[in-house]
């Protein structure tokens, strides 16, 4: 593997210095670097960030390999800036024994891309009855640290207080996909104005907002960690905010679709729109944006959700939930956090990298740009502007396409090896 040594990039915190990689590893940080036989990067005017972390992506391998790989999840992932992305459980079969999620670690190994972290499944076959191999996934190659049936609440509140308490075990945690199913029981958008005047089935607030307050004092009650999944509501925030003041181990994520995008685009019908939770009300963006700002909600995570175009080009009601993400999170991030005045790319490094990698007890990933650590990085151009159009995913369900968006990835840097350069992704992985 060659060395490399970026120059003249301008790191979180402002300053400019070079970085110097040897392997995977991260030499020296500082002025006038030189490195013999190495790589030259110019990194002039560009920001160098921690490579990110994503707590939730669909890559949907195996069993739906018409949606997605891990292979194109992983290129699409790279493309955006992350370098290691946790593998939702909603597979086929669902990755709820040890095998299945060493399946999943083992095909994100041979891509080459990111690091592919299984999620594994809460419940047996996510069906929400009994749990399933909780320990033995942890115990596993893979490691397993983050469980969840997203997709599906895991409602009943007994099986919940279970989970809780197994997890605490290996330091743990559930990721709780928050919809009480029988307030949302036909639900197709966010129930309000918009979903009165379109005549389709609204899915209320409070069936996140529930959830979430029994989440919250169960996780409490059994002192062990939850994280709440795509917090999409106002009502969400003010749980959380009021959780963490009483000292409860919780941690939250927003999409990027739900920090930028609204309910008022399901007046077009396209069901590229169509997402769960669903796109809520503008008071809601601006409380979800504020609360990113403010640390109430951790950190950004995707959803990345891809579906083939037979699911998506139809009449709304028949139409899968779920878009795209990973292309588009840091671009969202830049113009939410940086672009907007309220914070900076010091906070983009929290929610991109640094938190979710601590959520998910990835050791590797989340360093801070220093001596010593792995070389996972994301050179970011500020400066650009682009029109959002195709991605690497091998699905096409983008809510994104036609906006101009700030910022792009100029280069990702995986464990020392270039997987994007020049805004470019590299054939193959390191694999």
């Amino acid at each position: 593997m060659a060395n490399l040594i970026i120059k003249n990039a301008t790191l979180p915190n402002g300053s400019v210095a070079d970085i110097a990689i040897a392997g995977e590893q991260i030499t020296a940080v500082g002025p006038n670097l030189t490195v013999t036989d190495a790589t030259v990067i110019d990194a002039t005017g560009l920001v160098a960030l921690p490579g990110f972390v994503d707590l939730h992506t669909h890559l949907r391998e195996p069993g739906f390999e018409g949606s997605e790989t891990i292979l194109t999840g992983s290129q699409s992932a790279a493309a955006g800036g992350f370098t290691a992305v946790h593998a939702m459980a909603n597979t086929s079969p669902v990755q709820d024994t040890a095998g299945v999620v060493e399946q999943v670690r083992t095909l994100g190994l041979e891509a080459g891309y990111v690091d592919v972290v299984p999620v594994g499944a809460v419940t047996v076959g996510l069906e929400g009855k009994q749990l399933a191999e909780l320990g033995a996934m942890a115990s596993s190659k893979a490691r397993v640290r983050v469980f969840s049936d997203d997709g599906k609440c895991v409602s009943d509140p007994v099986l919940m207080r279970r989970a809780l308490e197994y997890v605490k075990a290996f330091d743990g945690v559930i990721a709780q996909h928050a919809q009480e199913p029988r307030l949302t029981e036909g639900a197709q958008m966010n129930e309000g104005k918009v979903s009165a005047e379109l005549g389709l089935t609204g899915w209320p607030a409070v069936a996140e907002e529930s959830i979430i307050a029994r989440d919250v004092l169960l996780a409490e009650h059994v002192g062990s960690r939850v994280h709440i999944c795509h917090l999409s509501t106002a009502g969400s925030v003010e749980i959380v905010r009021w959780a963490k003041a009483k000292g409860i181990n919780v941690t939250a994520e927003v999409t990027p679709h739900h920090l930028l995008l609204t309910d008022e685009l399901a007046r077009s019908y396209d069901a590229v729109y169509k997402v769960n939770p669903p796109l809520r009300t503008q008071e809601d963006v601006l409380a979800l944006r504020a609360a990113l700002v403010d640390g109430t909600i951790d950190i950004i995570a995707t959803d990345h959700a891809p579906h083939p175009i037979e699911s998506k080009d139809c009449e709304w009601q028949a139409a899968a939930f779920g878009m795209l993400g990973l292309e588009i999170a840091a671009s969202v991030a830049q113009e939410v956090l940086v672009d907007s005045g309220k914070s900076d790319w010091s906070r983009v490094a929290q929610v991109l990298s640094h938190n979710p990698a601590q959520i998910g007890r990835l050791g590797e990933q989340g360093q801070e740009i220093a001596a010593g650590s792995v070389a996972n990085l994301t050179l970011i151009d500020p400066t650009a502007k682009r029109v959002i159009d195709g991605s690497h995913s091998k699905s096409d369900n983008n809510p994104y396409r036609g906006l101009t968006l700030p910022g792009a990835v100029a280069h990702t840097i995986y464990r020392g090896y270039q997987t994007v350069a020049n805004g470019q992704l590299a054939e193959t992985g390191r694999a």
